[in-house]
This record gives structure tokens, C-alpha cells and sequence, in this order.
């Protein structure tokens, strides 16, 4: 065997060694399926009401929680909350900042967007920048142990 025949054995050698590491990452994954839970499924009455409001989470998961938020609500991201001011009333947004699209999180007293720092009052306007368009916002109530939204 001569240099030359060597070097293509080895070659095709080195070829075939990485053909499966070739293959498997070119293959699709397996992914497990995404596992409902049990208070999602069970809880709330996905329906929508004849006056367009849609059940997004129980009063007993806002409670627990602070917020109720969907990423898909009748085809909007949503944050829902009670009022810091009158815990009777309920603060529903959508929670798409207005600057880059990050969703916006309940801090306890106003929508915060931890991207870029905004800041929304509780009726959705701009407290701080640099949005400068406010949130949409939403009609929300409780009705029995539910928490409806209107988009």
C-alpha cells in the first residue's frame, strides 16, 4: 500500500465515522407532548359567553397567583389582575409591550416590560418609556368562580 491509498482509506475512514453524528443532527427530535394541567383543563369554561366574555382562570388561581395571564387569548397575549386600588375590580391588558413586543409582567402596582424598562399605569398608558404607546386594554369580571375577559 502506497502513501496515496493510505491517505484515501483514511479518509473514507474519517467520513464514515462521522456519518451518524451527520445523520442524527440532521434528524428530527422527539419531543415529548406538552402535558396540560389538571386546573387549566378542569377549571375553566373555555366558551365563550353570548356578550363575547371567555373564562381565562378561576378567582381562586388570581388570588393565588396575583395575575392570570394566556399567551394565546382569543388570539391575543393577555394579563389580567385585580386593582391595587379597589381589589373589587379588575385590570385586564393585553401584555404585548408597545416598544419590542416583550411581554409585560404584573409588579404589584403597574405592567412592567423587563426588556427595555417600561413602565404602564393601570389603565394601560405609559408611566415610563421608551414605549410610547399604551396598552390596549380589555374588559374583565368575575362571574361565580370564574375571571372573564372580552377582547
Amino acid at each position: 500500500m502506497n502513501r496515496r491509498e493510505f491517505v484515501n482509506w483514511m479518509g473514507v475512514g474519517a467520513l464514515a465515522t462521522s456519518l451518524p453524528v451527520a445523520l442524527a443532527a440532521c434528524g428530527g427530535t422527539a419531543e415529548a407532548p406538552v402535558e396540560e394541567t389538571a386546573d387549566e383543563t378542569a377549571t375553566t369554561d373555555a366558551a365563550p359567553t353570548e356578550d363575547g366574555f371567555e373564562a381565562i382562570g378561576t378567582v381562586a388561581e388570581l388570588d393565588e397567583a396575583g395575575a392570570l395571564a394566556s399567551s394565546n387569548f382569543q388570539g391575543t397575549q393577555v394579563v389580567v389582575t385585580r386593582s391595587p386600588d379597589n381589589p373589587d375590580t379588575l385590570i385586564a391588558v393585553d401584555s404585548l409591550c408597545t416598544h419590542q413586543g416583550c411581554t409585560v409582567d404584573w409588579d404589584g402596582s403597574a405592567f412592567a416590560c423587563p426588556c427595555h424598562a417600561s413602565m404602564f399605569s393601570t389603565d394601560g398608558t405609559v408611566a415610563s418609556g421608551p414605549a410610547s404607546s399604551p396598552l390596549p386594554v380589555y374588559e374583565a369580571k368575575i362571574e361565580g368562580d370564574q375571571v372573564l375577559v372580552r377582547v
